[in-house]
């Protein structure tokens, strides 16, 4: 497995807040806890693991996500990492997927949304963190 993106930010709220907010949000069914499959798109299913306090959601030959609640002294440290799992030619993804010219940024500008959007809701301040 390699990082392929991994971004943070602190959010000043309670751990517990927090990760009833974020499960809310990735988790609109309800479920908490183990391991199910989900339909993200028409046509495509992603396997979803809820261990403690983080989300990840694995799906396609490559692509695993998560999300993850820690605790942080200003509250709680949210992070995000997108991560390569190929089987085999791990090498290829990057190249076989333009979609990586500047996945750095648009991960990071859609994380800083998400941050914001669960600081909102919680009525609190976050803080990207560089």
């Amino acid at each position: 497995m390699k990082t392929i993106a991994e971004v943070s930010g602190i959010i000043e709220a309670p751990v517990a807040r927090v990760w009833d907010a974020l499960a809310g949000d990735l988790l609109p069914d309800g479920r908490r806890t183990g391991r199910f499959t989900v339909e993200d798109a028409p046509g495509h299913t992603s396997t979803v693991e809820v261990t403690g306090h983080t989300i990840a959601f694995q799906g396609g030959w490559w692509y695993r996500g998560e999300w993850s609640v820690r605790p942080h002294p200003q509250g709680a440290l949210l992070v995000h990492r997108v991560i390569n799992v190929a089987q085999w030619m791990r090498w290829g993804v990057p190249l076989a997927n333009r979609f990586f010219i500047g996945f750095a940024d648009r991960t990071r500008e859609a994380f800083n949304e998400n941050l914001t959007r669960l600081g909102t809701r919680l009525n609190v301040p976050t803080h990207p963190v560089a």
